[in-house]
């Protein structure tokens, strides 16, 4: 009979350093969770209510006018116009539920790191977008060479083209809108990805509430969205290790930079 081998995990800590160190990161990843969890607990709580109060409330006044044998046509109009505003908030509580599918999917998915050739996919990105609205002039500025980056490509692809759809959608009211990218390292391996546009920003108090789902800084009749996209960002970086902040000046552009580490913890 073999003696049994024991075969030795190279990721468990070796010192009282790394153990401490797996601790603190383990007790961040921790606090991350019930953030989101509170987060989500608001959104469905406080966000989904209100298309929801449309069709609750809208229902009894068309039942209402229509009770008559023979509504005239000012009920008529009026129960047509109840209809259409419980038909949009039916469609945005849907596109709000997708949206809260979107974010569990990449809360839930299994990070698989590897190498990801940035410039490639940025470029693929950006023409996709680009495609997307024919007609607008966008000038974009591109890293011809930048770090591998050590991430899931998955996430990865998601998150720059949420930051990258942001920044074509608050952009087009400007004549000639300009995107660019720019990749720095940070000195510890890992590397700064931020994108610049010169759209139509916002007021730099107001950010800290930015990458909460459902947060947004313009009226729907100005741009069209949920308030997804930046928490989508946010929430892939932070599976990674590293973080995302925001910098603006209403009508003076928007900058976003994402940390990202060396490598995924």
């Amino acid at each position: 009979m073999e003696p049994m081998q024991h075969v030795v995990d190279s990721t468990a800590p070796r010192t009282l350093e790394e153990a401490l160190a797996l601790l603190a990161v383990r007790e961040a990843d921790l606090a991350a969770l019930r953030a989101a969890q509170q987060e989500w607990v608001h959104a469905v709580s406080h966000d989904l209510r209100a298309p929801l109060r449309h069709l609750l409330a809208f229902n009894p006044l068309i039942a209402e006018l229509l009770q008559s044998p023979c509504p005239g046509v000012e009920d008529l109009e009026e129960a047509r116009s109840f209809l259409q505003t419980m038909d949009q908030s039916a469609q945005r509580m849907a596109a709000m539920f997708e949206g809260l599918l979107l974010l569990a999917r990449a809360q839930r998915h299994v990070l698989q790191p590897q190498p990801v050739d940035l410039p490639a996919l940025l470029g693929r990105l950006s023409q996709r977008l680009q495609e997307g609205v024919q007609g607008r002039c966008i000038e974009w500025s591109l890293p011809a060479v930048a770090p591998v980056l050590q991430a899931d490509p998955h996430l990865l692809e998601q998150a720059l083209d949420a930051a990258l759809s942001n920044a074509v959608k608050f952009t087009r009211a400007v004549p000639q809108a300009r995107i660019q990218i720019d990749v720095q390292r940070d000195g510890q391996g890992g590397c700064f990805i931020t994108v610049t546009d010169n759209g139509a920003g916002f007021e730099q108090a107001r950010a800290g509430k930015l990458f909460g789902v459902f947060q947004r800084m313009h009226r729907e009749s100005e741009f069209e969205g949920l308030g997804i996209g930046l928490a989508l960002v946010r929430d892939v970086c932070r599976r990674h290790g590293g973080d995302v902040e925001i910098q603006a000046q209403l009508n003076a552009g928007c900058q976003l930079q994402m940390h990202w580490p060396s490598r995924a913890v």
